[in-house]
């Protein structure tokens, strides 16, 4: 009788547990008509989601479909909407009429992670980001649209609403990109707001005279200690009651997990994230294994925990691909293990900062790190070739991402 391994989701961490689990798979000498593995998603699309804060964001997103097909791995379109972890069934829709039921033997929920929207007035309307890419093109389509505007301080500003991350991101690649759109004599303005006392406040304090630095040298603005109080078309109201003309906010302040980890009956962190075991599965749900910014799951031996980022997603998913797929076919899981951690800040035209290790030594600076910035984003994190034995072997759980 023919077993069932579902995936729900496209990102990263479900690409990378389809192709690991079809590699054990075709190890362990089974067939797709014993060993079932299927990937249910919107598209069979991988949104290339850490290159959104570019331009052209159209462009950021690689098929997966013939990838799928090379592994035999087989595609559902549609999403998740309910699961039921004691009957094995997970509730799907396609079209708003379309609705249906798959059957699992294992299940392995890989939906990421979405932009934390807290109820600040006017951000619904009129708050942009790039955590989606709908939300990237939809600011691309702005900031187009306002080049054909009559000049105005508000015309001319944009606010990035976060200084961790992406926000540096979003803020260092803005000056560059607007004088594309607007030309290159126009006089833009760009601020970045965020309540904390510092800039960057989780990469420390080693690499954050590096990005002050190079705020500076690109023109941007610090604001920080203050956050965003509320939105209009023409401005946002800060924490301290100031006012800044402004027809573009970006936010970029946090991110939780996909919703879909509220349909489990179990525990979850502050981000919402599904706790889980050395091997990712989810105590307490037989069947049930939780990967990638889905998961809480510990990386290595001294207590450090998986981030919420592409670079953890990877090789989270591989593992519980792999490990999902051992359930079925007998043989030992293997537990989940990432020491090696190092990050790639992109800097715009000031190039980018590469640091390794939680305590984030910095490595290398300026072109020297864009360049490996540039690989990072143009070849590391997109999918496999859609060739059977190079897509397989590129899905070994010890050798994903491993940056040691």
């Amino acid at each position: 009788m023919q077993k069932r391994l579902l995936i729900i989701g496209a990102g990263f961490a479900g690409m990378y547990a389809a192709l690991s689990a079809a590699r054990l798979r075709d190890l362990k000498g089974v067939t797709p008509d014993q060993l079932e593995i299927a990937l249910i998603a919107p598209r069979p699309a991988l949104v290339i989601r850490p290159r959104l804060y570019e331009a052209k964001p159209e462009a950021m997103s690689a098929p997966l479909l013939d990838v799928l097909k090379a592994v035999d791995v087989a595609y559902i379109q549609g999403y998740v909407t309910d699961v039921d972890t004691d009957r094995h069934i997970v509730e799907a829709a396609g079209h708003p009429e379309d609705r249906f039921t798959i059957h699992y033997d294992r299940v392995v929920l890989a939906t990421g992670s979405q932009l934390f929207r807290p109820p600040v007035p006017g951000l619904a309307e009129f708050g942009f980001s790039v955590d989606s890419l709908e939300d990237a093109v939809a600011l691309d389509k702005h900031l187009h649209k306002l080049a054909k505007q009559p000049e105005s301080e508000a015309r001319s500003t944009v606010v990035v609403a976060g200084g961790g991350f992406t926000g540096i991101e979003a803020a260092t690649e803005l000056p560059t990109r607007l004088k594309e759109i607007f030309g290159p004599k126009a006089k833009m303005r760009v601020l970045i707001v965020d309540r904390s006392d510092a800039i960057a406040p989780d990469m420390g304090a080693g690499p954050r005279p590096i990005i002050e630095k190079a705020l500076k040298d690109l023109g941007i603005e610090m604001h920080m200690k203050l956050g965003v109080a509320e939105l209009t078309r023409t401005g946002v109201k800060l924490s301290d009651g100031s006012e800044i003309a402004a027809a573009t906010v970006i936010w970029a302040a946090g991110i939780r997990a996909n919703p879909l980890t509220q349909k489990f009956a179990a525990e979850r962190d502050n981000f919402g994230r599904l706790i889980v075991d050395r091997e990712l599965r989810v105590p307490g749900l037989a069947g049930v294994f939780a990967t990638g910014d889905s998961a809480k799951a510990v990386c290595d031996d001294d207590g450090n925990f998986a981030l919420m980022s592409c670079q953890h997603a990877t090789r989270m998913g591989a593992f519980a691909g792999n490990n999902a797929a051992a359930e079925l076919l007998g043989v030992s899981a293997t537990p989940y293990h990432q020491k090696g951690y190092v990050t790639c800040l992109d800097l715009g035209s000031a190039g980018a900062l590469f640091t390794r290790g939680w305590d984030r030594k910095v490595e290398m600076i300026g072109e020297v790190a864009k360049a490996t910035k540039r690989e990072i984003n143009t070849v590391w994190i997109y999918p496999p070739k859609a060739e059977r034995t190079a897509a397989l072997a590129s899905a070994e759980p010890s050798r994903v991402t491993d940056v040691g």
